[in-house]
């Protein structure tokens, strides 16, 4: 089990497939990151499940 884990996603403004790299020694965050097609803010929320198993949900800024 690696402690950093590439988790692909598309963003929520522009559906554009993006990858976010999450910490896995780190089992739930929150954080904003930009879309590298669109710029606009993305709000993502990253957690672990016991298995080590990353996933990431995202959203728009103000929902």
């Amino acid at each position: 089990m690696s402690a950093i884990e590439s988790v692909p996603a598309r963003c929520p403004y522009c559906a554009a497939p993006i990858e976010l790299i999450v910490d896995c020694s780190v089992a739930e965050q929150e954080y904003v990151e930009d879309c590298e097609v669109c710029c606009r803010p993305i709000i993502v929320r990253a957690t672990v499940d016991p298995d080590g198993e990353a996933y990431v949900d995202l959203r728009q800024e103000g929902e």
